[in-house]
C-alpha cells in the first residue's frame, strides 16, 4: 500500500535529540498508529513489549512492519516514521524483532527496555542496522547502577526512565523525592556520556492536565529534557512544559540584543554563562517553532 505520508509534519523534522514528548503506541492495536502519527508528540514509539501479551508478540511485529514499510508513491516517503520498543536482550522475540526491524524505511530508531548493561545496547546497535540509534531504557536498581556505562556503551543514543518497572524492582514510591536519586543518576550519566539530555518516566495513566503539568516541573527540577507518556492528549502540555517559557525566551532575545549592541564587551564574570544559556535558549524557540507560537 502506498498513500500519502500522515506523520505530524513538525514532529517528524525536529531531530530526536532535542525531542521533548515520547509516544508509547500499542503495537498490538495498529488502529492507534495513525492518530499516533498524526499527534503533536516530538517522537512516537510503537512498543511492541511492555503493552503486548506473549500471545500477540508476533501479530504485533507484523503490524509494526507493515505500518514502517509503506512508502507515498509519489515522493517515496515513509507513510509512517516511529522508534520502536523492541522486547528485551533476554527474550526469545529480541534477535526476530531486530531482523524484522532491519531496514525499514520508517524506522526511527530502537527503544531497549530493562537495559542493564552497556553490551546490551551494543548487541542491539549491531543488529538494527548501520546508523540506527538506540534509546535505553533504564528500569531496575542494576540499570540505574550501571547508568553511566550504558550512556558510554557504542550505540547509546539517550538514556529514558521507566518509573513504573522501577518502583516494583525497587519497592520506591511514586513520590518526586522518592525518585530524585535516580533521576539525577540518569541526568549525570547523560552529561558524562555526552548524550541529549535523558527522558522521563510517564504520568500515572489517566492523569489530568494539571497533573502531567506537576510531573513536568519536577522533570525539569531534576535536569531531564524529555518524558514518556501514554496518552496522545498529553503530548501539548508536556511539549510546552518542557519547551523554554515566553519569560525565558523575552529574556534570551534581550540578552542576545544588548551583546550584539555592546560588541559582545564582558561585564561580569557571569556574562558568558548567561549568553551561552540565551544561545541555547533561542535555538531551542527556533527548533520548536515557539517566536510565532
Amino acid at each position: 500500500m502506498s498513500t500519502t505520508p500522515i506523520r505530524n509534519a513538525r514532529a517528524a523534522a525536529l531531530p530526536a535529540k532535542l525531542s521533548r514528548t515520547w509516544l508509547l503506541v500499542n503495537a498490538a492495536k495498529p488502529d492507534l498508529f495513525e492518530p499516533g502519527q498524526r499527534s503533536e508528540a516530538d517522537s512516537v514509539i510503537f512498543d511492541m513489549e511492555a503493552a503486548v501479551a506473549e500471545d500477540q508478540k508476533d501479530a504485533a511485529r507484523a503490524h509494526v512492519v507493515e505500518a514502517l514499510s509503506d512508502r507515498d508513491s509519489a515522493t517515496g516517503e515513509p507513510q509512517m516514521t516511529a522508534w520502536v520498543r523492541i522486547n528485551g536482550t533476554r527474550t526469545r522475540h529480541w534477535e526476530e524483532d531486530l531482523a524484522a526491524l532491519n531496514g525499514l524505511a520508517g524506522l526511527r530508531g530502537i527503544m531497549l527496555p530493562n537495559t542493564e548493561a552497556p553490551e546490551q545496547v551494543t548487541w542491539t546497535a549491531m543488529k538494527s542496522g548501520a546508523g540506527v540509534p538506540v534509546l535505553a531504557l533504564i528500569e531496575t536498581a542494576s540499570g540505574v547502577e550501571n547508568a553511566t556505562q550504558i550512556a558510554n556503551a557504542p550505540g547509546t543514543f539517550r538514556l529514558a526512565l521507566g518509573t513504573n518497572d522501577l518502583r516494583k524492582d525497587t519497592g520506591m514510591s511514586d513520590d518526586p523525592l522518592a525518585l530524585a536519586y535516580v533521576r539525577s543518576r540518569l541526568v549525570i550519566a547523560s552529561r558524562v556520556g555526552g548524550l541529549p539530555g535523558a527522558i522521563d518516566g510517564p504520568s500515572p495513566a489517566g492523569a489530568s492536565k494539571e497533573r502531567v503539568r506537576e510531573d513536568c516541573a519536577w522533570t525539569i527540577k531534576m535536569g531531564m529534557a524529555g518524558k514518556l507518556t501514554l496518552a496522545p492528549e498529553s503530548a501539548p502540555v508536556i511539549n510546552d512544559a518542557l519547551a523554554p517559557s515566553e519569560d525565558e525566551r523575552r529574556w534570551a532575545r534581550e540578552l542576545l540584543e544588548d551583546a550584539q549592541s555592546s560588541g559582545g564587551e564582558i561585564t561580569d564574570g557571569s556574562y558568558l554563562p548567561r549568553l551561552a544559556r540565551a544561545k541555547k535558549i533561542v535555538e531551542l524557540a527556533d527548533s520548536y517553532g515557539l517566536w510565532n507560537a
